[in-house]
């Protein structure tokens, strides 16, 4: 996501929107080349089907989660607060729920997109680092 981090968080909603509307897009289409080859739709329309309804998902997902973050940021006048991610996690794992048509499913995508995403959030703040030699 080159351009996400960069600026203060809470300015510029449409670019960051925009920016997390298109990688949950290429999720989407990821997933769907997964899914399409090991599911085998009967035909060519189902599989288009397919790769319509999931990526149009994720895409929303994405959009949702970039809105979220940043109107939290400028509402809560906390830019740097994980906590807004958190709320833009949570509000994702709600719409996914709400996909699913389960209390159950959108509870607990709430909880774990929002941790997940607060996690992020924090590592990035603090430098964390998931590969590559250690920092000595």
């Amino acid at each position: 996501m080159a351009g996400y981090w960069d600026g203060p968080e809470g300015e510029d909603c449409p670019r960051r929107t925009w920016l997390t509307t298109r990688v949950g897009a290429a999720a989407g289409l990821v997933g769907t080349a997964y899914r399409i080859v090991l599911l085998q739709p009967g035909s060519a329309l189902a599989a288009l089907q397919m790769a319509a309804a999931d990526s149009v998902t994720m895409a929303t997902l994405g959009a949702v989660f970039g809105l979220s973050t940043c109107l939290s940021a400028q509402i809560r006048e906390a830019p740097d607060d994980p906590w807004n991610y958190f709320i833009g996690g949570c509000a994702t794992g709600a719409v996914l729920g709400a996909r699913a048509h389960s209390y159950m499913t959108g509870t607990t995508a709430c909880f774990g997109f929002g941790i997940t995403a607060a996690l992020m959030k924090i590592g990035n703040k603090e430098g964390w680092r998931l590969a590559g030699p250690p920092k000595l």
